[in-house]
């Protein structure tokens, strides 16, 4: 089966038309109907921006796309990210932890009635980034199904937790003389924090340094690790002590792997910082494989 992905942001078409600044974007909304009429599934996105398209709004658009189930596969609610680059660009604000926890209590409360007609399926997800802001606990497994919203930060951090931990229970126990260093940026630093302890328990001898890189190069509002760049790095870890090896995102680095976004190259960090750097993908297996050396 076909499943295609499409942004919808919010159904209502003249609110769309506003948010898009494009007088056809309402007709999408007739897509949507024409993919599903074809039996296309289809897994959507709503980026939100407070006060625009939350709330109300929020609650509209999640009825209306509950009405081409099933062909709508999932809906991943994703808070709309605002670099320091919008000189010329309206005013947005950012999520809080109050405005964060309002779209989690919309789409748990859409959840609740949605899965009550339809055999227990969750349709619509809040992006982990959501989570985070509202300092709430993240769902359990079960909650995410086949973690179909991965693309938009959706179950992340939960995929990554249950790899993890279920790839140290199944390690040995074993003496790993090592000190490295994590660069990450603040949405994953708590969780990273909390899986390297346990494996500093699990292997004697393992010290792992955590960092948080504030992104000075986009702007501190911008948290994903996704969006570090090279330059941060060097700036904030050029004083510290990094031990043997230097982890850091592999999603920070751009589709080929060899340079972050701002042109800086994985040798250029290297050379820098005088330190082994390896990018690691966002698998719990291949993490900790990575944090204890390989072994």
């Amino acid at each position: 089966h076909m499943t295609v992905n499409v942004s919808v942001h919010t159904t209502n078409p003249d609110l769309r038309v506003k948010m898009m600044k494009n007088k056809n974007a309402g007709e999408s909304l007739k897509i949507i109907k024409r993919l599903a009429d074809a039996g296309i599934k289809m897994n959507t996105q709503l980026v939100l921006c407070p006060g625009i398209n939350d709330g109300e709004e929020l609650r509209y658009s999640l009825s209306e796309l509950a009405k081409y189930s099933p062909y709508i596969n999932s809906i991943a609610a994703v808070p709309v990210g605002l670099t320091k680059y919008r000189d010329n660009l309206e005013h947005l604000d950012i999520y809080t932890k109050e405005t964060a926890n309002e779209v989690i209590s919309i789409i748990d409360e859409f959840n609740a009635h949605y899965s009550f007609f339809n055999k227990g399926k969750i349709l619509a997800f809040a992006s982990d980034e959501f989570y985070l802001l509202a300092e709430k606990d993240f769902p359990d497994e079960d909650y995410y199904g086949e973690y179909s919203q991965l693309d938009n930060g959706v179950g992340m951090c939960t995929l990554l937790k249950s790899e993890f931990l279920s790839a140290l229970e199944n390690s040995e126990e074993k003496a790993v003389n090592r000190e490295i260093t994590i660069a990450t940026g603040e949405s994953a630093y708590s969780l990273l924090c909390e899986l390297t302890r346990k494996a500093e328990e699990k292997f004697k001898g393992l010290k792992v340094n955590v960092v948080k890189i504030t992104n000075e190069f986009f702007g501190t509002t911008v948290t994903v690790a996704g969006l570090l760049t090279g330059q941060d790095l060097k700036e904030q870890l050029k004083s510290k002590n990094l031990g043997e090896e230097l982890l850091i995102p592999r999603v920070s680095l751009r589709n080929e792997g060899d340079k972050f976004l701002d042109d800086l190259t994985l040798e250029e960090l290297s050379g820098f910082l005088n330190i082994k750097v390896t990018p690691v993908e966002n698998d719990g297996y291949k993490f900790l494989e990575k944090i204890s050396g390989g072994a």
